[in-house]
C-alpha cells in the first residue's frame, strides 16, 4: 500500500466529536505545551531570584535567551518525530502503530521537560544551579541518594510525586486524540511538508545564522552563572551535561594510576614545584595552594595585558630558528625577557587558554574552558586579580560563545567581555570576526581610559586562521598568494608592530607588563607519538621594569601566569601549578607538559616520558629535532605520570580554586592558624 492509497480513517462513533488531526499536529501541540511550561517556570524562577537581577535588561536576557534555546532543544526533540511522521505516518496500518510510537514519544518527552522543571527550585536551594551533572551522577547511587531524599525531603518528593503524575496523566490523555491523523496526506503533501518544515527545524537546532551553532555562551550575559541557567530549561541543562560527561577522559584510565593515589601524585607534584618552600603549601582541600610571593612587591601593581596570538608556532618566527615571518616580533628578542624554548600545552586555542589564565595542566579530556564543572568556581588569574581590585576584561574580534569561552570566562572572574558586536566600523571583518588591528585597537583604547584602578586584559587574536583573511596594509606579503598561513602570520605580525609602536609612547606604557605568547602552533602533525617541535611557539614579556634576556631554558605556558603575577608585583595564595620564573635559578633544566590527542609528553632538559593510553609508558632523548629512545627512568616517569593524573584528579573533585573569602588576612597572608601541608 502506498503512501497515498491509505483507507479512510473510521468513522466516529454516534454522539462523540474528535477533532481532525493533521500529521503534524501532535508536534505542534508538543512545541507549544513545553514552551508555555518551560516559559512559565522561567518567569516564576526569574521572579524567585529577583534580589539577584539588576534590572530589566537581565529580564529581557533571560525571557529572550530562554526562548532561543528552548527552541533549541524542542527542535533536536521534534526532529526524529519529524521523520517518523513524514516517512510512517497515516491512516492505515502503519500509520496506526506510528501513532502510538508517537503518543509515548511526546508523553515521555513532556513529562521529561514538567518534571525537571518541578524539582528545578529545590535543585537550585540546594546547588544554586539547574539540574546538572551532578543530577546525572546522583542516578548511579539510587540506593543512598533514595535513602538521603527519603530523610530530608519528604515535602518535595510528595509534591514533584503528586505534580509528576498529573502531568502524565495530562499529557496521556492531551496526545491521545492527536496522535493518529484523521486526515490523509499525500506523497506531494509530505514533500511540501519536508521543504517546510525541515529548514526550520534545522534552523530551530541551530539557532544561529553565524558560523557556529548556538550553545549555552551564546546566551551568557551575567558574571552570576544561575542567571545565566536560567536562560536554559533544566532538560536542556541535563541533556548538555550528559553531552559534556561523554568527552571527560580520565587520565588514570588512560594512563595508569598510583599505588599510593591521589596523595601520591599531590606529594610528587609539590615536589616538583621547586621554587615553592615547603612551608609556603597551605593546608586544605586544594592540593597545590600556597603563598606566592612576588619577586618585585608593589604597592600599586602594574596593569597587565596578554596578548594570545592564534596558531603562531615558532616555526614562522625567524629568531627562533623558523622562517623570518615575523618581522617585528624578532627585533623583540633583544628588547624583552624573550624564550627560546617556550612549549604550548596542546593543540587548540581551549588549552592555551587554560594554560594562560589558569596555570592549569592539559589532560586526555577536553579543555576546562568547555567542560561543565569548570564553568565557575575554577581559579583564574581573572578571579585572582579581580579580588585585588583590578579590573579584568576579555577582548575577541570573534564570537565570545565560540569554544565556551563567554560562559567560562563570565563564571570566573572576567568583569568585562568584549567580542565582536562590540566593534563600531571595523577596519575589516572576515569569516572569524574582526582582524587583529581592531582587536589591538580596542585594546589600547581600554588601556587609555583605564582610569585609576589597575587593569588585566586578555587580547585573543584571529586573523591567523584559514580562510587567511586581512585587510591589506602596509606590508610586505611574504608568499605571492595572498591567501596563505604565512601572510596571515605576517599580517598578525605587523598589526603587534603597530600597536607598541603607539603603545611606547603612550601614558600607560611604563605601568603595563605585556605578554605576548601564541596559543599553540598552526598545525602540529608529525610521525612522533608527541611532535615536540610543533609545541614549540614563541613568548616574550615586555614593558616597565623588564629588562632584556634571552631565556634558554625549557619553560610551559602554565609557567607564565605565576612568573607575570610576581612582575606585576602581586603577591597572595593561589593553586597555580606553574614555575615563577623569575625565582627559577638560571641554570635549572626547566619542564614542559604537551598533550597531543591521547599522549601527553612531560619533558625536562632533554629527557621525555610519553604516556599513551593504556600502554607502557615510552622513555626518549630529544635532541632538537627527533625523540631518540632511551632507558627508562623509573623515578621520573612517576613525575610525569602524576602531571598526567593531576588536572583529572583537580578537575573531577572541584579542588582547583582560590580559598574562600576570609580565609585570608588583608596582607594576603594566611592565617596563623592555619596549618602548612608537607610536600
Amino acid at each position: 500500500m502506498t503512501l497515498i492509497d491509505q483507507p479512510p480513517a473510521p468513522a466516529t462513533a454516534p454522539g462523540r466529536t474528535t477533532a481532525r488531526a493533521g500529521l503534524l499536529t501532535p508536534h505542534l501541540r508538543f512545541l507549544l505545551l513545553v514552551l508555555a511550561a518551560t516559559s512559565l517556570s522561567r518567569l516564576g524562577l526569574t521572579i524567585w531570584q529577583t534580589h539577584r537581577i539588576s534590572g530589566l535588561t537581565d529580564v529581557w536576557n533571560i525571557v529572550s535567551g530562554g526562548l532561543r534555546m528552548d527552541l533549541l532543544i524542542l527542535s533536536y526533540m521534534l526532529a526524529p518525530a519529524f521523520v517518523i511522521a513524514l516517512v510512517a505516518g497515516g491512516t492505515g496500518t502503519v500509520g496506526r502503530w506510528t501513532s502510538r510510537v508517537l503518543h509515548v514519544y511526546f508523553v515521555l518527552a513532556t513529562v521529561g521537560f514538567l518534571f525537571l522543571e518541578i524539582i528545578t527550585p529545590a535543585f537550585i536551594m540546594e546547588y544554586d544551579s539547574r539540574p546538572n551533572r551532578l543530577f546525572v551522577e546522583y542516578l548511579v547511587y539510587p540506593v543512598e541518594v533514595g535513602s538521603m531524599l527519603l530523610q530530608g525531603y519528604r515535602l518535595e518528593i510528595l509534591i514533584t510525586t503528586v505534580l509528576s503524575t498529573i502531568a502524565t496523566l495530562a499529557a496521556w490523555k492531551l496526545f491521545s486524540r492527536v496522535t493518529r491523523p484523521t486526515t490523509n496526506t499525500g506523497v506531494l503533501g509530505r514533500i511540501g511538508l519536508f521543504l517546510l518544515v525541515a529548514p526550520l527545524i534545522f534552523l530551530g537546532a541551530r539557532s544561529s545564522l553565524k558560523h557556529r551553532p548556538a550553545n549555552p555562551s551564546s546566551v551568557a550575559f551575567s558574571q552570576d552563572h544561575l542567571l545565566n541557567e536560567l536562560c536554559l530549561s533544566s532538560f536542556y541543562s541535563v541533556a548538555y551535561a550528559v553531552d559534556q560527561m561523554q568527552h571527560e577522559a580520565d587520565a588514570g584510565e588512560a594512563y595508569g594510576r598510583m599505588s599510593g593515589g591521589d596523595e601520591e601524585v599531590f606529594r610528587l607534584v609539590r615536589e616538583s614545584m621547586t621554587t615553592v618552600p615547603a612551608e609556603a603549601f597551605v593546608a586544605g582541600e586544594v592540593p597545590t595552594q600556597h603563598q606566592h610571593d612576588s619577586s618585585a612587591p608593589r604597592t600599586k601593581p602594574y596593569n597587565l595585558v596578554i596578548l594570545l596570538e592564534e596558531s603562531l608556532g615558532a616555526q614562522y618566527v625567524g629568531a627562533l630558528g623558523g622562517e623570518p615571518v615575523t618581522q617585528f616580533l624578532d627585533t623583540l628578542q633583544d628588547e624583552g625577557w624573550w624564550f627560546d624554548n617556550l612549549y604550548a600545552t596542546g593543540t587548540r586555542s581551549v588549552r592555551g587558554i587554560e594554560a594562560m589564565v589558569s596555570s592549569f595542566l592539559p589532560t586526555p579530556a577536553r579543555s576546562v574552558v568547555k567542560l561543565g564543572m569548570s564553568q565557575t568556581g575554577f581559579f583564574t588569574i581573572a578571579d585572582y586579580l579581580g579580588r585585588k581590585g583590578y579590573r579584568t576584561q576579555f577582548i575577541y574580534g570573534g564570537e565570545s560563545h565560540f569554544d565556551n569561552m563567554k560562559s567560562f570566562f563570565s563564571g570566573n572572574g572576567f568583569q568585562e567581555i568584549i567580542d565582536q558586536d562590540e566593534y563600531e566600523n571595523p577596519k575589516f571583518a572576515g569569516s572569524w570576526g574582526v582582524c587583529d588591528e581592531d582587536i589591538l585597537d580596542k585594546t589600547h583604547e581600554m588601556l587609555m581610559a583605564r582610569g585609576d584602578e589597575p587593569l588585566f586584559t586578555l587580547a585573543f587574536s584571529v586573523s591567523n586562521h584559514s580562510p587567511w583573511e586581512y585587510p591589506q596594509g602596509d606590508f610586505e606579503l611574504y608568499d605571492e598568494d595572498p591567501a596563505t598561513v604565512r601572510n596571515t602570520v605576517r599580517y598578525a605580525d605587523y598589526a603587534l608592530g603597530q600597536f607598541f609602536e603607539r603603545a611606547r609612547t603612550s601614558p600607560y606604557w611604563d605601568d603595563t607588563i605585556f605578554v605576548i605568547v601564541a596559543d599553540h602552533d598552526s598545525r602540529v602533525y608529525g610521525a612522533s607519538l608527541v611532535p615536540i617541535e610543533h609545541f614549540h611557539i614563541p613568548a616574550v614579556i615586555l614593558g616597565g621594569p623588564v629588562e632584556p634576556r634571552r631565556d634558554g631554558r625549557i619553560a610551559s605556558q602554565i609557567d607564565l601566569p605565576p612568573t607575570l603575577m610576581s612582575l606585576i608585583g602581586v603577591s597572595g595564595v593561589h593553586p597555580m601549578i606553574g614555575t615563577d620564573l623569575t625565582k627559577l635559578p638560571d641554570d635549572a633544566e626547566g619542564r614542559a607538559i604537551m598533550q597531543y590527542g591521547a599522549n601527553q609528553a612531560y619533558m625536562a632538559g632533554d629527557r621525555v616520558v610519553v604516556h599513551q593510553p593504556r600502554l607502557p609508558a615510552s622513555h626518549f632523548t630529544w635532541t632538537g629535532s627527533a625523540l631518540v629512545e632511551r632507558a627508562a627512568d623509573d623515578e621520573f616517569e612517576r613525575t610525569a605520570l602524576a602531571h598526567a593524573l593531576l588536572p583529572s584528579i583537580l578537575y573531577k573533585r572541584r579542588i582547583y580554586h582560590l580559598p574562600e573569602p576570609g580565609a585570608l588576612g588583608s596582607s594576603g597572608a594566611v592565617h596563623a592558624a592555619e596549618a602548612r601541608v608537607e610536600r
